[in-house]
């Protein structure tokens, strides 16, 4: 299990077969970057390019590169067009170009500073760069604080589907400043939720009496996003590439939510809009093809609600559109279908009685309330 040692920060220590790592969850972390990099990580370099977008670089790049500046670390910042669609090959391309061109070689490191666009492809970035390259990430979104951030899975879009070029590399360092989610719109900060509501659904039934105080939930949320790590670590300690089946349950809602995705065109929906219809869909499967109870089925809808995430969806996505999505992505194998049902809440477990048909008719069933 992973180590958890609270206090400001709360440190979150992850131990993998062949790599170990920490996540810090607190306030006033970024301005800290350069000594928390060398009182945690064993990099030696003094050579960084800072990976950031446009909505985030100007809120914070100065500060991480200040910091980094001042610790003697000569640093490249590099700022991509914000939003899903600069999670491509090609932004991977200029990103390792920009980095060449700037001096930067395998003794140098990467910082990604941002949501989840940026950590997946600055992550991705650092793991084909010169055959791999330390990466630090910085995440200041809700989404990449409690999921996308810590695990290894770094990645782009193809336009066939979301994820599907990509490879596990670890960061050699988390840092979850929660005074980055101060700057997040409405919107932006309640789709994080999505992922939450998973964590609570598949591991952590309490977590749930915290989320539904929403009218405080900004006054806990080192705690929020410290138990949210430590669940997400504890299934990468367990199965970190995939292999046990484990880590498969963190896919509960995301395979009919990145088919939604991908069929309203990367930019209609927020990564935990899409994801909280998938997770409508899979707690209706879970209600009628294991021991979901509809009580705890529908308390885990009314917290997705809570935050104003999606629980019907438009008419004008094709059920075909979705399901053709569905099946290039990766939790497909040879055609089958790999489904995360639960039983319980805080208890999930991978099906293989979820068939096409039971697909076809959830998301038939997501058009109305």
């Amino acid at each position: 299990m992973p180590t958890i040692t609270e206090g400001n920060p709360t440190t979150i220590s992850l131990e993998l077969k062949n790599d170990h790592y920490t996540v810090l969850v607190g306030s006033a972390l970024l301005k800290n970057t350069a000594a928390l990099i060398a009182e945690k990580t064993s990099i030696p370099s003094k050579k960084a390019a800072v990976v950031t977008d446009s909505t985030v670089g100007p809120l914070y790049a100065e500060t991480v590169v200040s910091a980094l500046n001042e610790a003697g670390i000569e640093t490249c910042l590099i700022t991509v067009p914000a939003g899903e669609a600069s999670k491509s090959m090609e932004q991977a391309t200029e990103i390792c170009r920009e980095m060449l061109r700037a001096g930067l070689d395998r003794k140098s490191f990467l910082v990604a500073l941002g949501g989840g666009v940026v950590g997946d492809l600055a992550g991705f970035a650092a793991a084909i760069f010169q055959r791999g390259i330390p990466c630090v990430q910085i995440p200041t979104t809700i989404v990449s604080q409690v999921d996308s951030s810590v695990g290894g899975k770094t990645g782009v879009n193809t336009p066939e589907g979301k994820n599907l070029v990509g490879a596990f590399h670890q960061p050699q360092l988390v840092l979850a400043d929660v005074d980055t989610l101060a700057s997040l719109p409405e919107r932006e900060f309640n789709e994080g939720f999505a992922e939450i509501i998973k964590h609570a659904g598949i591991r952590d039934a309490t977590l749930l009496d915290l989320v539904e105080k929403k009218e405080s939930i900004r006054e806990h949320l080192i705690e929020l996003v410290s138990r949210n790590v430590a669940i997400k670590a504890r299934v990468v300690e367990e199965d970190e590439k995939e292999t046990s089946g484990t880590r498969a349950l963190l896919n509960f809602g995301h395979t009919i939510g990145h088919g939604i995705e991908a069929a309203g065109g990367y930019g209609r929906f927020l990564h935990g809009e899409a994801i909280s219809l998938g997770l409508v869909a899979a707690i209706r499967l879970s209600v009628e093809l294991s021991d979901l109870s509809e009580t705890d089925g529908n308390q885990l809808i009314a917290a997705l609600s809570n935050y104003g995430l999606p629980t019907v969806l438009d008419n004008d996505i094709s059920d075909e559109a979705i399901l053709n999505a569905m099946q290039r992505d990766k939790k497909f194998e040879g055609g089958a279908i790999r489904f995360v049902l639960l039983n319980q809440l805080g208890s999930a477990f991978v099906s293989s009685d979820v068939t096409s048909n039971h697909l076809s008719a959830a998301i038939a069933g997501l058009r109305s309330a």
